[in-house]
């Protein structure tokens, strides 16, 4: 078995430079037969930046406590991620992958002043119909204390694939419904916060470049504005919040967030404002042992 290569970073990449050099090698092909490099990066000491993450809790609807936003650390992540995805000896190009899922798992709250040690690495590989789907495994400890991880669940497409409809689970009835709307500058707010400027995320004209007939919302905001609106429903104790991401949410747009909790289990969705297409399907669970 090999060993991961490690680099250890003294500054977070800059992602204006991670941006421009996704754009270079945007036409990089996987082949036939794709492997991912065993590697990752680690950023050590990581200090919170208050104004930072008061803008964030902002643009996500997030209220201000003395605890770090569930999904705050990913602010941290994304740039490892981004750098991971550019090193030369990684088969997919940046530019075009669809983000399916991410789950997210917080082993206990982490303050607004804890200082992080941050590592990314690649996670698995598999072929699927309508491409290949790859993950990024990160871990955020402090002070040798393992509080946090994540899985982000990332696909390279080939085309083809199973054009029938696939028959969608039996939901439970939403026990709360509620309608939101999702201003058409949302990408540029959140991209502005988080450093993923995107085209597809920014102006219907960037978005139509990349096929899309307008701009669309972050798959990690969407998830972000979910468990916002879930703040008082999350555990204490060790849990895990699975989202896997669904049609693009074309924006400006109205949806509808629905809820159903149970036990110590919540199910949510969002949704297009018909009620029927999805934008995301959630599961906030207690940690597995």
């Amino acid at each position: 078995m090999s060993s991961t290569d490690i680099q250890e970073l003294r500054n977070p990449p800059s992602m204006l430079t991670n941006m421009a050099r996704a754009a270079l090698s945007a036409n990089r092909k996987p082949g036939s037969n794709p492997e991912l490099p065993d590697i990752g990066l680690r950023l050590s000491d990581v200090v919170q930046d208050a104004d930072h993450l008061r803008r964030y809790r902002r643009v996500c609807g997030f209220r201000e406590n003395d605890y770090l936003p569930v999904t705050y650390p990913h602010m941290h992540a994304f740039p490892l991620h981004m750098a991971l995805i550019l090193d030369a000896r990684f088969p997919f190009p940046a530019m075009g992958l669809v983000h399916t899922g991410n789950k997210i798992t917080q082993y206990r709250r982490i303050g607004n002043r804890e200082q992080l040690d941050v590592e990314c690495r690649t996670g698995t590989l598999e072929k699927q119909d309508k491409g290949w789907q790859f993950s990024i495994h990160t871990s955020v400890n402090t002070g040798g204390e393992l509080v946090w991880e994540s899985e982000s669940f990332m696909m390279f497409r080939t085309g083809g694939g199973d054009k029938k409809k696939k028959q969608q689970p039996e939901q439970e009835p939403a026990q709360d419904t509620v309608q939101w709307s999702v201003p058409g500058d949302i990408g540029r707010r959140y991209g502005a916060v988080s450093g993923d400027r995107n085209p597809i995320h920014l102006y219907p004209l960037t978005a139509k470049l990349f096929g899309f007939k307008r701009q669309i919302a972050h798959g990690m905001w969407s998830k972000s504005r979910c468990l916002a609106a879930l703040e008082d429903e999350l555990p204490e104790q060790p849990f895990t919040a699975d989202v896997y991401f669904k049609l693009p949410l074309f924006i400006p747009a109205k949806v509808r967030f629905e809820h159903h909790g149970e036990g110590d289990r919540h199910d949510f969705r969002l949704l297009a404002d018909d009620g029927i297409k999805p934008h995301l399907e959630g599961t906030i669970r207690p940690a597995d042992a």
